[in-house]
Parts: structure tokens; C-alpha cells; sequence
């Protein structure tokens, strides 16, 4: 079984190539569901097909399904929703921020994710291909599990006379079981998700890039947090770069020319992750057959249910009270490292290699103090974080 999960910023084309990643899979003969989280959806467009709330057939070895969350999260939490509301106002929260507070953070988030574990637990599909919601919204998916955790588990330290009320939200959320007589029972399958979600045998995350500034910067802040929740990526989508063939005026060249900048950005900040080109099309991208064209452009003979990487892309340690930063480099020679430190942002500079990173909020406030190679690794060391300046009022 396979899981992989299309990442990126909101236009960059993340459902055409979950749709192609799927389309091409079921032409190799595996039974292969595309799913959207989006609450936007626009896989049935991809697909120009209809497409259901539950896996629907859409061509050979193929089914897609688009979850629809939003209904029913109203349907099963309206009750509690009302108990919870009622509680806190009787603790002297005023009505419409007790409305805002009863709200369970991350309902949308979890039921996506056990709906996309359901499929892969029951085995009736080879690979699930998940189109994604934009990057932040997504790093926030894949992060909820551990906090409606802890929010549930306080939800259920009420007074018994209120179990009966909150049954049906749980019944919605893990059919089958009584989550308040069984709490262990909940919490094991949230750490089941989670393990499903960071085995590298399993899940793959793919980023999904254009050659554009501030695309490649989210793609950048998604796999710092990916690599930090300890998530698998595995390769990294180049889309949209205009063909050489795509001349003729100085308009396009000059589009030739901001990309070719950016497309040697994204090699040099990804590495070391494979980087799958695809060309911006003349044409709409739309149905089956478009769709079996755009993957196998995409993968060639590649299989694109294949684990394309296996490693992390960094790896943050704490030493005493200070923190590493250690970066795979593999096909780097060691020469002098140059680093730079803005904000969150690092620069690293090693002969004519180049790399831009962004940093963790929890390395953002501390100075880069060291740089070395271990073992085809750049090890960056973080000291303390810095007193914040104070500034002196001038007399009047």
C-alpha cells in the first residue's frame, strides 16, 4: 500500500499532477485512488468527471473521491457543540466567544485524515494519491492529530451526565467504537495515523513548485516542517516551465530567462531530493487522456508509486542547550563555507554551491554560530537566542 500526498501553495497545479500521478499508476496496472482534502475542490474539473463523496470509478484501476468534511462535521457536532457553548457561558464567557470556543480545533483536519487512513487500512486500493489543501493549511493537517488529542481528552473529563451527548460526534469521527468508554482505544489510532503518515515505506510527500519567488519560499517553509514533524518527502514537482521551443518574442524570452534563475534556485535548495520537470501546456489540462500524457511525461519509465528518496532532508538535534542543524550534501566537496543569517532565513555558500534555507521558528531567533562537514553533512550549530535589544528613551 502507498500513500502519497501532493504539497504546495494554492495555483501551482497540485491537482493536475496528483490526478496525472494517479491516472499514470492505473495504467501500470494499480488499483489507485486520487482523493482531495480541498475543501475547494477541483479534482472532478481535472478529471472532467463527476465525483462523489466516497470513491466513485472513474476509468480502469481508477477511482477518485472528493471528502466533503464540512457537512458532515455540522451534522454529528451540533449537540456538544451547544453542551460546550452552554458550559462556558455558565463560566462567564460572553455567547459569541463561547460559540467561536466550542468548536473542537482541527474537526475538518482529522476527519480527512481518517478518512484517507480508512482507505488505506481496508486495502482495496494499491496507492492513495491525496491532492491536498494549500501548503499551510495542509502542514496544519498533518500537525492536528496530537492536538485534538488533547483537546478531546479534556472534553471528556466532564461530568458523566454529559457522555451521552457527545457519543455521536465520536461515532462520526471513528465509526464503531465509544471513544469515552474506550479513551486508550482513541488514542491509539491517532498513533496509528501518525505512523502511517511518517513510515517511509508507506507515505510520500511531494512538493509541488512553479518557478516563481514566492512559491519556491512556501515549498521551502513546508519541507523545513515536514522534515521537522518527521514527515517523508520524497521528491519535488518543477511545473509550468515554458519549453525551450517557447520563443518568438522578448515577452516569452524574458519569462525564459526569470525561470531558468529560478529552476537552478530549486535544484540548488532541494537537493538532495529527485526534481520531476513538467512543461507549462498550450492547451488545458483535462480528462483521462490529458491526464495519462502529463504522467508519463512526468515519471517516463519511472513507476510513481517508487520511493524516489529515503532520508531526511535535515535534521535538527539538541546539544546542552544549544541546537545542530545537519544537512545531507552528499555530492558537495568540502571547501570553505560562507554563512549567512537573516531572520529565519540561512545562506550557505560553499565554492560555486549555493543554498537558501528557511529555518525553523525554533532556530529563527538564535545566531548561526558554526559551520563544518561530518560525513557528507553540513552541520550548523545554533547558540543561545539573543537578548532582545532594549532601547533607551532620549530625555525630553
Amino acid at each position: 500500500m502507498r500513500l502519497i500526498l501532493y504539497l504546495g501553495k494554492g495555483g501551482v497545479g497540485k491537482t493536475t499532477t496528483a490526478a496525472a500521478t494517479a491516472v499514470r499508476a492505473a495504467q501500470l496496472k494499480h488499483r489507485t485512488l486520487v482523493v482531495s482534502t480541498d475543501v475547494a475542490h477541483s479534482l472532478a474539473d481535472a478529471l472532467d468527471q463527476e465525483v462523489g463523496p466516497m470513491p466513485t470509478q472513474v476509468g480502469d484501476n481508477l477511482w477518485a473521491q472528493e471528502i466533503n468534511v464540512l457537512d458532515e462535521v455540522r451534522q454529528h457536532w451540533g449537540e456538544l457543540q451547544g453542551f460546550v457553548s452552554t458550559m462556558l457561558r455558565r463560566k462567564g464567557v460572553n455567547e459569541v466567544a463561547a460559540e467561536e470556543l466550542a468548536v473542537i480545533p482541527g474537526m475538518e483536519e482529522v476527519v480527512s485524515l481518517l478518512h484517507i487512513r480508512k482507505q488505506a487500512k481496508e486495502g482495496n486500493f494499491d496507492a492513495v494519491v491525496v491532492d491536498a489543501a494549500p501548503t499551510g493549511e495542509t502542514v496544519r493537517l498533518l500537525t492536528m492529530p496530537e492536538t485534538f488529542t488533547w483537546y478531546a481528552s479534556r472534553v471528556m473529563q466532564w461530568e458523566t451526565s454529559t457522555m451521552k451527548v457527545a457519543r455521536p460526534l465520536v461515532r462520526a469521527l471513528v465509526p464503531a467504537s465509544d471513544v469515552f468508554d474506550a479513551l486508550p482505544r482513541f488514542v491509539e489510532q491517532v498513533d496509528a495515523l501518525r505512523q502511517t503518515l511518517s513510515n517511509p515505506d508507506v507515505s510520500s510527500y511531494r512538493l509541488v513548485v512553479n518557478p516563481e519567488r514566492m512559491v519556491i519560499k512556501e515549498a521551502q517553509r513546508a519541507a523545513t516542517y515536514l522534515s521537522l514533524y518527521g514527515y517523508p518527502i520524497d521528491g519535488v514537482v518543477l511545473n509550468r516551465v515554458l519549453p525551450s521551443e517557447a520563443s518568438g518574442s522578448a515577452f516569452l524570452e524574458q519569462m525564459q530567462q526569470v525561470q531558468a534563475q529560478y529552476r537552478e534556485q530549486v535544484h540548488e535548495i532541494f537537493t538532495p531530493l529527485p526534481i520531476w520537470e513538467a512543461p507549462f501546456y498550450a492547451r488545458e489540462i483535462k480528462g483521462i487522456k490529458d491526464l495519462g500524457e502529463v504522467g508519463a511525461a512526468l515519471f517516463e519509465d519511472r513507476n510513481p508509486l517508487d520511493v524516489f528518496f529515503r532520508g531526511k532532508t535535515m535534521d535538527i538535534n539538541k546539544v546542552g542547550e544549544n541546537y545542530e542543524l545537519r544537512l545531507p550534501l552528499p555530492h558537495v566537496e568540502v571547501n570553505k563555507v560562507n554563512m549567512t543569517k537573516r531572520g529565519d532565513q540561512l545562506f550557505i555558500e560553499i565554492g560555486n554551491f549555493r543554498r537558501e534555507m528557511i529555518l525553523p521558528t525554533l532556530l529563527a531567533d538564535r545566531p548561526a554560530t558554526k559551520a563544518s562537514f561530518r560525513n557528507g553533512e553540513l552541520v550548523v550549530q545554533f547558540g543561545a537566542p539573543e537578548p532582545p535589544k532594549v532601547t533607551q528613551e532620549q530625555p525630553a
